[in-house]
């Protein structure tokens, strides 16, 4: 035990000296270990930082309150909730019968005696210096000790006076007002100062203010009522401390009355599932991850885990064996005074251990000062506050020790290598001649063919997307196993080129110990990035022809639906501003009730509108029928599948594209029709005319006219449809001309002016503009319309028709970029060991008259061959994961097309196309740029001339 321990003392000692002598090599190996050790410490301190304790939920939901009281909104029927009362739904269940609706009063729930704070939200549009802004309004006294913890406080104090608010940081920051300022309201002239900033812990990007109970949202509903809008919305809850707090026996007894309640001591000490109601009934459940998703989730880490290990242990393996191969004399003396292969071993294995301890320190104590520095700029990426700096040693400690052992995994094969050197050749620098193994080429054969046929399995047999993955891995590892193998089949290539590639090549052939580490990095690095490159490419493609226009090209259309368009004028302003407008054509929507009333009704005063399918026109699987009954059931899957395919009622309409109004009426005039491309002259006359033009054929009825319907009874009207009755409405019908063929409409399914709706009875409002445009917009101009449309405050749905664009072209250019990097790393480290190998015979070739710049052009030929076996190979192996993953998809997307034709559901005989695309522009890239440029980078840090060295013995 005393000679193993002082054995190893002194071992570790030599190799701490050798790394602090070869400080450029220490500190590289260090940073390629460090790096990830620091990014996966500072992911787990920062995720164990915003992971919230019970207590601390509890404390920013409820501040200091036992509970928190809220109408469930079922009419006061007992419900069942889930423990954090996020979940919940009536006892008793409604299949045949309407479902409940309707408030409750929530304060006989609350128990007798108890503290009770209101907490009541809405939103308004708020005044700022750059115009209107869409603000959470929220009347909770904060200031009352109930209310601590909710909010922070950030400057200023509470507001206590109806005439005060305090205001969130980030609406402050978007608003350019600050503490002091005043601010109103739109609709609301009532001016409010503005007395302190706070922030909400869970939510710091919110835009909200808060004022006293009673101070701004009943006064604004009535002013937004009298200007004939309709009034916002607004949520009441209760926070309520009670002495002894609510058990879930409590929660459950207040439950019967309709109300739902978040528990503080509930959340501290949950109920077991079996005693929670809710979960016992059909369709709800704890879906939490289940031990077998746990299981995958596991193996996936390990794997992910494993691969970063070995690819880390391909990188800084040749490092060693370069400082290994520099201390061989050194090594030789010490075998040379008694020392056996195990203390060889030894010295080459600390030089693992002592690397490896100090990244798993340096990457620890990075990791824990960045996050405390960065932590300002986490939480506001996260959008919530830490609960408290949470480090977990033992995790730490774990992540720490994965650095020490791939330290020592990547000095294994140097060590034994180093130790298997004779005392002499060690002495006198001879390399003697080296053997490669023939049995580890055989066992990755043998992991090729049984990771590939696992892959294929995968994706043509059981379509498991984990069996595809773990199957891709076997052969990436069988490939790496036999890169020694491979790289001596690319050395029969040197006969057919020049003397410095063909040196270079012959040399790392020879050496394929210290070649095949760095080919096999390279080749991981770029496997992993061909195989995701491929894999989008391919769902690039598959978007790309599956893509639907929901517009012509270059038009835009922009629409307002709230407050009866009273924003539209100014958006349609701002559109021909500051797009390069061709023709703009300004629609509008039929309106039901009062002008301010939103398109689907439901509001005091509101009604809604149909566009009337005439029963003889209507597809017999979709007709509504006596009950609510589904009339598609009586039909045979043949029989849907004929009338998908034969009957033109049931057939899709060619006006599908953008979502405009019910039935797809739109109110305007021949413009629109320019602007859509319908070009045809009768369609423009029978719009002049006074008729209804419609892309849809169904709409017309036997006397060539359309029916609108205006509801204004709404419950009437949803009771009726419930019971598969006619809707009550008074009809319009209007003369109605059907555009001939199939002609695209985007969305619109009936035109007509606003004289026709005049003359028809119908009430519009604006709605928004459509405009074409000479060219695309650039950045600038539509950056300018986001900004004038920011400063409506309005919910402006915009929409600018660009064609196809490819999203994961950046993406792609990064990982090409990423294995570019790591290639050049790898082929940089490979090419400094062969200096340290060659410098024998590079002083020989000097001594003989060879001009300096043969040393640059054999450094540069001999990292460009190293970066091009690895980048082939690494081709080649990653287009198994890509292809298997996509036909894995293809036979997901059969079988649901078959299932689909086997019930009728589709009228469309042709199978999905999944196209597996090669991205050949990255490969072009991989092939040829990164080989040349590893090439070229390394002849120009190599020196012309080599150090003078003395004569060595013989």
């Amino acid at each position: 035990m005393k000679t193993w321990f002082h054995s190893w003392r002194a071992a570790i000692r030599i190799a701490r000296r050798d790394a602090w002598r070869s400080k450029g090599r220490s500190a590289l190996v260090l940073a390629m270990i460090a790096l990830p050790i620091l990014g996966v410490s500072a992911l787990d301190l920062t995720y164990r930082s915003s992971e919230l304790s019970s207590a601390e939920q509890a404390e920013r939901q409820l501040g200091a309150a036992d509970a928190r009281f809220r109408d469930a909104d079922v009419g006061g029927v007992p419900i069942y909730q889930d423990p954090s009362g996020d979940m919940h739904t009536p006892v008793k269940d409604y299949k045949d019968e309407p479902w409940p609706t309707g408030p409750t009063d929530v304060a006989k729930a609350i128990p007798a005696g108890s503290t009770v704070l209101t907490d009541t939200t809405g939103s308004a549009k708020l005044t700022t210096t750059h115009g209107l802004l869409m603000t959470e309004v929220r009347e909770l006294k904060a200031s009352d000790p109930v209310a601590r913890g909710i909010m922070t406080l950030l400057e200023g104090r509470f507001p206590e006076k109806t005439d005060e608010v305090m205001a969130t940081s980030h609406f402050l920051e978007a608003s350019g007002l600050s503490v002091g300022s005043t601010l109103s309201a739109r609709n609301f002239d009532r001016p409010y100062r503005i007395v302190g900033s706070y922030e909400l812990p869970d939510a710091l990007n919110a835009d909200q203010i808060n004022t006293v109970p009673g101070a701004f949202l009943a006064p604004y509903t009535k002013a937004v009522e009298k200007a004939g809008l309709p009034a916002p919305g607004t949520a009441v809850s209760y926070l309520v401390r009670s002495s002894g707090g609510f058990t879930w026996n409590s929660v459950k007894e207040i439950n019967a009355k309709g109300v739902a309640v978040v528990s503080r001591a509930v959340k501290l000490d949950p109920p077991a599932e079996s005693e929670v109601p809710l979960y016992q009934k059909d369709g709800w459940g704890n879906y939490e991850s289940s031990p077998a998703a746990d299981a995958a989730a596991l193996a996936s880490l390990a794997t992910v885990v494993g691969l970063a290990m070995l690819e880390i242990c391909l990188l800084a393996g040749p490092a060693f064996a370069v400082g290994a191969r520099r201390s061989r004399r050194q090594l030789g003396l010490v075998g040379a005074n008694g020392g056996a292969r195990s203390h060889i071993r030894a010295i080459v294995l600390s030089g693992g251990l002592v690397i490896g301890v100090a990244a798993a320190v340096t990457g620890s104590v990075l990791a824990l000062v960045l996050t405390l520095l960065l932590q300002p700029v986490l939480e506001n990426t996260m959008n919530q506050r830490f609960g408290a700096f949470d480090i977990r040693p033992l995790e730490l400690l774990g992540i720490a020790l994965l650095a020490v052992l791939t330290g020592l995994l990547a000095a294994i094969v140097p060590a034994v290598t180093a130790s298997r050197q004779t005392v002499l050749a060690s002495l006198t620098g001879r390399r003697g001649i080296r053997r490669s193994s023939r049995v580890l080429p055989l066992i990755g054969l043998a992991a090729l063919l049984l990771g590939g046929a696992v892959a294929l399995f995968g994706s043509m047999v059981s379509e498991q997307v984990t069996l595809v993955a773990a199957g891709s891995a076997l052969a990436e590892l069988g490939v790496v196993a036999m890169t020694p193998a491979l790289v001596g089949l690319f050395g029969r290539a040197g006969r057919w080129l020049p003397l410095s590639p063909r040196l270079a090549l012959r040399d790392a052939v020879r050496n394929r110990g210290r070649t095949a580490p760095a080919v096999a990095a390279v080749l991981a690095a770029v496997a992993g990035t061909v195989a995701v490159t491929t894999y989008m490419a391919s769902r690039e493609a598959q978007n790309r022809a599956e893509y639907e226009a929901s517009l012509p090209y270059g038009v835009a259309a922009a629409f307002v639906q709230e407050e009866g368009g009273r924003d539209v004028p100014a958006v349609r302003d701002a559109v021909q501003r500051n797009f390069p407008v061709d023709v703009r054509a300004d629609v509008e929507r039929v309106s039901v009730g009062k002008p301010g009333c939103p398109p689907w009704g439901g509001d005091p005063g509101c009604g809604r509108y149909e566009v009337l399918v005439p029963p003889a026109n209507e597809c017999p699987m979709y007709a509504s029928g006596p009950g609510g009954s589904d009339p598609s059931e009586k039909y045979t899957p043949e029989q849907r599948r004929k009338m998908l395919t034969e009957d033109w009622r049931c057939k899709t309409s060619p006006s599908s594209g953008m979502y405009l109004s019910d039935g797809g009426l739109v109110v305007g005039d021949a413009k629109l029709l320019q602007v859509l491309g319908v070009d045809d002259p009768a369609t423009v006359k029978a719009l002049a005319d006074g008729k209804i033009v419609t892309f849809n054929r169904a709409l017309v009825d036997a006397a060539g006219a359309v029916g609108i319907k205006q509801i204004t009874d709404i419950a009437a009207a949803d009771k009726a449809s419930e019971a598969g009755r006619p809707t009550p409405g008074k009809v319009s019908s209007v003369p109605a001309y059907l555009v001939p063929g199939e002609k695209k409409s985007y969305g619109v399914q009936a035109l007509m002016t606003p004289a026709t709706a005049k003359a028809a009875g119908l009430s519009t409002v604006p709605m928004g503009v459509y405009v074409s445009t000479d060219r695309l917009p650039d950045g600038e101009q539509r950056q300018k319309l986001d900004g004038d449309l920011a400063k409506l405050g309005s919910n402006v749905e915009m929409h600018l028709e660009e064609g196809f664009v490819n999203e994961y072209g950046i993406i792609l250019l990064s990982l090409a970029i990423f294995a570019g990097l790591v290639t050049i790393g790898a082929a940089g480290i490979a090419t400094g060991l062969a200096q340290a190998d060659a410098e024998a015979d590079l002083k020989t070739l000097a001594a003989v008259g060879a001009p300096p710049r043969v040393r640059r052009t054999l450094s540069g030929f001999q990292c460009g061959v190293v970066a091009a076996m690895g980048v082939v190979l690494g081709s080649a192996a990653g287009l198994l994961p890509a292809v298997g993953l996509r036909l894995t998809e293809e036979r997901d997307q059969i079988r649901f097309y078959e299932q689909n034709v086997a019930s009728g559901w589709t009228g469309e005989l042709t199978p999905p196309h999944v196209p597996i695309v090669v991205p050949w522009e990255t490969l072009a890239g991989l092939l040829v740029a990164v080989p040349l440029g590893a090439a070229l980078l390394a002849a120009l840090v190599t020196r012309s001339r080599g150090a003078l060295a003395r004569r060595a013995a013989t």
